[in-house]
């Protein structure tokens, strides 16, 4: 008899279908079990990274410290990497000793960024992954900062100084360096620039006085600030100095040097008065009842050569109708460099009672040069001098003094001497010819050596008493 598929009974299909589930359920309870204990095994580890600071350019010893909980993990790989600006690039794997420490030789770079670090352990069956990163400490090396350059320089030239940044070691430093001027008991800053790869940067000045120069560079990471010793500049005049007689007297004033000289030559400008200036001169060199006003005067501002050789930038207020004269005459003294003292408006020195205008008696104590000043004649009160009308012109009044009734005014020693340059008795002095050429008379002659009146054109000739002879319109 032939037999067929035996037969399942429905209890035993059942039965194994139950153990299957009762098997899942415990291996799913298991689990969470297993992986409890799993994370119980994994102890927290620590990685202490260290390195002593150290100079750029050098290596410096990294030291690696491992451990779980403080126990050491010896035998364990830890990869060390380094940040280059784009990636982490491996340094190598060390393996830490039996106490659970490493070292290696890395070395230090001159930018902080690319001296960031990461040391990695990647863990193992006991013990939990650490990853840490760490700046290697940069110590800045110390640095020298040096100035080099001319010890003069001729007035309104210019020269380079040399600014060097070195390390100790002489290596060169490219960074920031700031020029310093030493300017009314501070240093100023005067400019920024950078050195070049060589540690190198040519700086340009002019300086137009005598001057003190340093320099101080800024520091970097790697490279310590410095600051330069003191470059003395001397500003050597352009024009050739006054030699005055060893025994000459010199002004009983003082007064401070006028601005250097504006633009090339010369450089006259003639203006009308501005509100300033003619706030200045009422009450001094102007007053009710003078015989020309506002509108009848111009100021001159005009470049001149100093008795030291400089050129400066001095004002004059006199009449609109010979402004132009005086200017055209100065500036001729100007191209043949014959000094002027100074060329200070007459305002400057305050009102004086004794000639009822600005003082004139300061004004030739300083050997100053001025033009228009209502006043009296000095030594003559109450007879209006020449110069009320702004056409008279007084020069270099130390070296040309005026003989006054009450004697020789602002000194006594200079009537009997004369000198090729800046004080004339005679109509052949160089001055006296430049100043009749555009019309400046010298009416006086050795009376009144400083003092020129311009002839206008269709102007007229008038006798002021006690004065001689003067011109007015």
């Amino acid at each position: 008899m032939r037999l067929g598929p035996r037969a399942t009974s429905p209890l035993s299909v059942d039965l194994a279908a139950l153990i299957a589930l009762l098997v899942a359920v415990l291996v799913a309870a298991l689990l969470p079990i297993a992986a409890s204990g799993s994370a119980a095994a994994a102890t927290p580890t620590t990685l202490l990274v260290s390195a002593p600071a150290s100079y750029a350019d050098r290596d410096t010893t990294l030291s690696l410290a491992l451990d779980a909980s403080g126990v050491p993990i010896g035998e364990a790989p830890v990869v060390v990497e380094r940040w280059d600006g784009a990636a982490w690039q491996v340094l190598g794997p060390v393996v830490t000793d039996l106490a659970g420490a490493a070292s290696l030789t890395v070395p230090v770079d001159r930018s902080p960024a690319r001296n960031l670090l990461r040391a990695s352990y990647a863990g193992d069956e006991t013990n939990a992954p650490v990853s840490v990163q760490y700046v290697l400490p940069l110590q800045a090396l110390p640095t020298s900062t040096t100035i080099t350059g001319p010890t003069s320089v001729i007035d309104e030239q210019s020269v380079y100084l040399g600014l060097t940044w070195k390390t100790s070691e002489g290596t060169p430093v490219a960074g920031r360096v700031t020029l310093q001027q030493y300017v009314d008991g501070a240093w100023r800053w005067v400019t920024t620039v950078s050195t070049s790869a060589a540690g190198f940067v040519n700086v340009r000045v002019a300086p137009r006085v005598d001057s003190r120069w340093r320099a101080v560079s800024l520091g970097a990471p790697w490279a310590a600030r410095s600051v330069s010793t003191t470059h003395v500049i001397d500003n050597l005049p352009s024009g050739v100095p006054v030699a005055l007689p060893a025994t000459a007297p010199r002004p009983r004033i003082a007064l401070p040097a006028q601005p250097r000289a504006r633009g090339a030559g010369p450089n006259p400008i003639i203006s009308r008065l501005s509100d300033g200036v003619w706030r200045s001169m009422v009450g001094r060199s102007w007053h009710r009842g003078c015989p020309v006003g506002r509108s009848g005067l111009r100021m001159l501002r005009i470049n001149y050569w100093d008795y030291s050789g400089y050129r400066r930038r001095g004002e004059i207020v006199a009449g609109a109708v010979v402004i132009r004269q005086m200017a055209r005459a100065l500036s001729d003294m100007y191209a043949a460099k014959l000094p002027i003292r100074s060329m200070y408006r007459v305002d400057r020195f305050g009102w004086s009672r004794r000639v009822n205008g600005a003082d004139d008696y300061a004004s030739m104590a300083a050997g100053n040069t001025s033009a228009f000043n209502c006043r009296w004649v000095v030594g003559r009160p109450g007879v209006r001098s020449p110069h009320s009308y702004g056409r008279s012109l007084d020069l270099n009044t130390w070296e040309n003094p005026y003989r006054s009734r009450l004697g020789w005014v602002p000194n006594s020693w200079w009537p009997r001497r004369s000198h090729p340059r800046v004080a004339w008795r005679s109509r052949t002095h160089p001055v006296v010819r430049i100043m009749a050429r555009h019309g400046l008379r010298w009416s006086y002659a050795t009376s009144d050596s400083q003092h020129f009146d311009a002839v206008p054109r269709g102007g007229r000739v008038i006798v002021v008493p006690g004065c001689g002879v003067a011109v007015c319109d």
